[in-house]
């Protein structure tokens, strides 16, 4: 038959790598590009609390409990009586040198991934809010007193946990663990706190799950950036 295949001649097979077929493309958000090593609200923070700390030192704020009381530390009866600014106030004093410098660690890497996925402004309130959940929550449980910005830096790792599980398919993690690794740290410091009668669970708890639900509501400001990456067929 005219234009027919010749006798004996077999049809041909067409497979996708015979024609011109645009690869398939993968487009995630890589979460460390971009990230800088000096988060300006992140420092910011730092330096202020370590301002305050100094002043704690120079004006004798640490020598007795009543001294640290005066200086603005979480109390029930004083809350409940009408100082509501110890809420605050709480939560940029330090009991001590290595408290100050664990949480300006651990402030510093949290708040770096919170400040480069969220945003500075959103950060500082995810902080703001994440303390003052900590603070509620620790009054509630106990008389007090307690001081400290772990309830706020917890808030951080709520809100980062929350980014990785919440959009985990639009972001690209060139290192799988660091959310199991936050999620591990977060553990072990609240386990910790079990044993330990001078760690404020409550303030750690209700930080993190404020910076949860802050966290929830926000759109990452990370998410509106776009990476195309060709993938190999």
């Amino acid at each position: 038959m005219e234009g027919g295949p010749a006798a004996g001649e077999q049809p041909i097979r067409i497979t996708a790598d015979m024609l011109d077929v645009p690869r398939p493309v993968d487009v995630r958000v890589d979460f460390e590009q971009g990230m800088g090593y000096a988060p300006p609200a992140t420092l910011t923070l730092i330096v202020a609390l370590g301002a305050i700390f100094g002043w704690q030192l120079s004006s004798g704020a640490l020598t007795s409990e009543q001294s640290i009381i005066a200086a603005g530390a979480l109390v029930r009866e004083r809350v409940m009586q009408g100082e509501w600014w110890r809420l605050l106030s709480a939560t940029v004093l330090h009991g001590n040198l290595e408290h100050i410098v664990g949480n300006a660690v651990s402030l510093y890497i949290l708040g770096m991934a919170t400040e480069h996925a969220y945003g500075t402004r959103s950060m500082l309130g995810i902080y703001l809010a994440s303390g003052l959940a900590g603070s509620v929550l620790s009054a509630a449980m106990s008389p007090g007193p307690s001081v400290g910005a772990s309830g706020a830096i917890f808030g951080l790792m709520g809100a980062v946990m929350v980014l990785f599980w919440r959009h985990h398919t639009a972001l690209m993690v060139r290192d799988k663990r660091i959310g199991v690794v936050i999620a591990v740290w977060a553990f072990l410091t609240i386990a910790a706190g079990l044993v330990t009668p001078m760690i404020d669970n409550a303030a750690h708890l209700g930080g993190m799950f404020g910076g949860m639900a802050v966290a929830w509501t926000m759109r990452p400001r990370i998410l509106a950036r776009r990476v195309v990456y060709l993938k190999d067929r």
